[in-house]
């Protein structure tokens, strides 16, 4: 009898957690749903924001992007790591990690490397062996573009005034639910338009080509940056919801051997 008891008590534990991880699925599929929408709907805007941005600079002087577009020899680098702040996501902030000390070791040896973390998971993991000069976990508790420009315009001061040489952002890509793809951008210095641009020869500009783009910069990199954290929230849910989903076949498959070996210790007694 103590066995079947032990068994009966495993049996409720594991419906319990089933329980748990079912209601955490829905909840994260409920929000992925909502994040895959506002990501979705950024991209083309980014992307054509982006696309305008090349096609005037490259009609343009190397120097009309300002101190954003200068190039310098990298000394100190910036990295941008963007994770999440819970966990039970399955591999999503651990492969953001792995990225990021992968991106060091490969490139950056002799360069001193500074991280700005987004996210407490990455935080929590990478100021143990690297510099985390700050750390925005905030920006989740209330993701809105204005909240994310003001961490965007930290970094174009600090790397307008020559505390670093150049800053990349480490994030997940949101391409489905189960997939979430490990990204590396540049950040600063502007990459140079590589090829010829087409440019449309009918646009009037008002005020003067330069202007726009010396306004147009900012914005972009602000939106780029608004774009890496909504990728990487979307990202976020749908891992959480897979790793739930997983959880609950898991504790399903478990709760039903019990039950067999429950039904077989009956009949034994």
């Amino acid at each position: 009898m103590p066995n079947l008891k032990e068994i009966r008590n495993r049996i409720t534990s594991i419906g319990s957690t089933m329980q748990i991880t079912s209601a955490m699925k829905m909840v994260s599929a409920a929000k992925l749903k909502k994040a895959q929408d506002a990501i979705t709907a950024m991209r083309p805007y980014s992307s054509k924001l982006t696309e305008l941005l090349q096609s005037l600079s490259a009609t343009l002087d190397s120097d009309a992007g300002g101190a954003f577009s200068k190039q310098r020899e990298v000394l100190k680098l910036l990295l941008v790591v963007i994770t999440s702040n819970r966990g039970l996501c399955g591999g999503f902030n651990s492969s953001i990690i792995k990225e990021t000390i992968k991106n060091i070791e490969e490139n950056y040896q002799e360069t001193e490397v500074d991280l700005l973390t987004i996210g407490k998971k990455g935080n929590d993991i990478l100021s143990k062996t690297y510099t985390v000069m700050d750390s925005k976990n905030e920006v989740f508790d209330d993701l809105t573009f204005e909240n994310v420009a003001v961490v965007a315009q930290k970094m174009m001061d600090m790397y307008a005034d020559g505390t670093y040489d150049k800053i990349e952002i480490v994030y997940n890509r949101f391409k489905n639910a189960a997939t979430q793809i490990p990204q590396v951008e540049q950040f600063l210095p502007i990459n140079p338009v590589e090829g010829e641009v087409e440019t449309n020869a009918d646009y009037i500009f008002e005020p003067s080509k330069e202007k726009i783009v010396l306004e147009l910069i900012p914005k972009s990199l602000k939106t780029q940056l608004y774009k890496a954290v909504r990728d990487s929230f979307a990202a976020e849910h749908g891992a959480r919801m897979t790793a739930m989903h997983k959880a609950t076949d898991n504790a399903t498959n478990m709760r039903d051997d019990l039950k067999l070996k429950y039904n077989k210790a009956r009949r034994q007694q």
